[in-house]
């Protein structure tokens, strides 16, 4: 991690990010939307927010995204949540994963709580 909060998130936890929305999206993740939120929060530089539409999903895009990504080398260093399926929370370092039941997505609000920080466009 890097210290010095100005600075916009790195090409290498884009590269991270990306691999992680593939996996997200490989299990039917709906409505990703990146984050950059270097400036307001120094533990990490990107959120990934992924909405699934019931408990079993979410349990599934967060056990692929944690595979795809430890094939390349990146462990979690946190986990939360996967026994409810509610919100699944998955701390890659300078990436933080929320898988989400759309209802908890709906109810938090992620995106208004963080929305001074800038969108991270996603590779298609």
């Amino acid at each position: 991690m890097r210290s010095g909060p100005s600075l916009p998130a790195s090409n290498f936890t884009k590269e991270v990010l990306n691999l992680a929305a593939a996996a997200a999206q490989d299990k039917l993740g709906e409505n990703l939307v990146a984050l950059d939120v270097t400036e307001p929060f120094a533990l990490a530089e990107i959120f990934l927010i992924v909405t699934a539409k019931n408990e079993r999903q979410a349990q599934a895009i967060s056990d692929n995204v944690e595979d795809e990504l430890l094939k390349s080398g990146h462990k979690a260093r946190f986990r939360e949540g996967r026994e409810t399926g509610r919100w699944i929370l998955l701390d890659f370092g300078d990436l933080v994963v929320h898988v989400m039941h759309e209802q908890e997505r709906d109810y938090y609000s992620l995106e208004r709580l963080w929305r001074d920080c800038p969108v991270v466009p996603l590779a298609q």
